[in-house]
């Protein structure tokens, strides 16, 4: 009798530690959840205006964007509610003469309300359709954004802004006044288009 209630002992025992293995076993697989960072100084911000009537492309980059996010179980969730801040003193066009991107910030970007950053908030809907709460100019509106994510990580997205609704075409105005003969076409007219185009990457981790 002794020896059947040593064994009942043991059955019970050895049943109890099992399933206390299983419990942690399975608290130890859903707390492994893989989230979404991203790389740092990976971030790539450029823009295309136009001049002209035959619509002639200058293009630029911004050399410092500043991020707050929260990393996400999908780059989706780590874009969503994504914000930024661009310092408009980091704009670079790669100008040889060293004298376009001070004429584009003395007589674009200074003539605005807020000249000293560009400042906005990513959101993805319920659809995945992305855009830009963006504020320039003390007016904050939305900006549709296209995006992709690559196999690699990549998150690309691409959209075209139009000043008018940042109320900026006294600011371009301005710019197009600025560089009237150097914006003028083989048909003497001197234009500086409303559209800008904008493309922007981030390269995203896995942790």
């Amino acid at each position: 009798m002794k020896n059947i209630k040593v064994v009942a002992l043991g059955l019970v025992l050895m049943t109890a530690f099992s399933c206390k293995e299983k419990k942690e076993e399975k608290k130890t697989v859903e707390e492994t959840v893989t989230t979404y960072s991203i790389v740092e100084d990976s971030t790539d911000v450029r823009f295309t205006a136009y001049k002209t009537t035959d619509k002639v492309p200058v293009g630029g980059t911004f050399k410092e964007v500043n991020l707050t996010y929260e990393a996400g179980e999908s780059p989706e969730e780590t874009l969503d509610g994504l914000q930024f801040t661009i310092p408009v003193s980091s704009l670079f066009t790669n100008d040889t003469t060293n004298t376009r991107d001070p004429k584009i910030i003395h007589f674009f970007f200074d003539v605005m309300k807020e000249t000293q950053t560009i400042k906005g908030t990513f959101s993805i809907d319920e659809n995945k359709k992305c855009s830009v709460e963006l504020t320039m100019n003390g007016v904050s509106t939305e900006l549709p954004m296209e995006y992709e994510v690559t196999d690699d990580n990549h998150i690309n997205l691409s959209g075209t802004m139009d000043l008018n609704k940042w109320n900026a075409l006294d600011a371009l105005a301005s710019l197009n006044k600025a560089c009237y003969d150097l914006h003028t076409g083989s048909d003497g007219v001197s234009k500086t288009w409303e559209d800008v185009a904008i493309k922007a990457s981030v390269q995203l981790e896995q942790k």
